[in-house]
């Protein structure tokens, strides 16, 4: 009888390395599935090396974590680092009324 549990973590670090070799060569596809692996493993380390490595959908992903912590110098990282809608949530929490009221102006 053979241990599908070790099938199983063979083939998912088979398939990371596989996914890893086929970003690295430019296979975007490759990239973002790496970028939801990722996510489902809450490894923000890699998350963040895949935005620097151009991989948008990691920038989608680190962007709506850091939008609902409402962490802003995240949120400018992760722009700076080339994800425009990050830029966007800046702004957008950046212009919200901090009381849910905006001030009259003068």
């Amino acid at each position: 009888m053979t241990n599908t549990n070790a099938n199983t973590s063979m083939n998912a670090n088979f398939d990371r390395e596989t996914l890893r070799a086929l970003a690295d060569a430019g296979n975007e596809t490759a990239a973002d599935r790496l970028a939801d692996l990722a996510e489902a493993a809450g490894d923000l380390e890699e998350l963040s090396a895949l935005l620097d490595e151009g991989c948008m959908r990691a920038g989608f992903l680190l962007t709506r974590r850091a939008a609902a912590a409402g962490d802003l110098r995240e949120l400018q990282r992760i722009s700076d680092a080339g994800y425009d809608e990050a830029g966007s949530e800046l702004d957008r929490l950046l212009k919200a009324p901090a009381d849910g009221h905006r001030a009259p102006r003068t």
